[in-house]
């Protein structure tokens, strides 16, 4: 009798094994049904980076590092396009 509950423990755990690699069928596809962030279609401006609110979800990234490449991304479309190839060329003279 005692041997008959090994088997029977083996067999179950085996099924188990098999079951979730997969054999029996993957499952369906996740559904992200977080909504997408509404982002202005054309040119952004600064105040369109600092409207944009991306959702919080698990395992995702820090809200404050996020808020604050974004208000640095927004910053710089605020400055003028000359100004910003200026900042560009002292970047690159300091990197090298």
């Amino acid at each position: 009798m005692e041997w008959f509950l090994w088997i029977l423990v083996v067999a179950v755990l085996g099924l188990g094994a098999v079951v979730a690699s997969g054999r029996f069928g993957e499952l369906p596809p996740t559904i992200a049904d977080a909504p997408k962030a509404q982002i202005p279609v054309g040119v952004l401006t600064g105040d369109d980076i600092r409207d944009v609110r991306f959702n919080v979800v698990f395992r995702g990234y820090s809200t404050e590092q996020v808020d604050e490449l974004l208000e640095r991304v927004a910053n710089q479309l605020d400055i003028p396009e000359e100004s910003v190839v200026e900042t560009e060329l002292e970047f690159i003279e300091k990197a090298n």
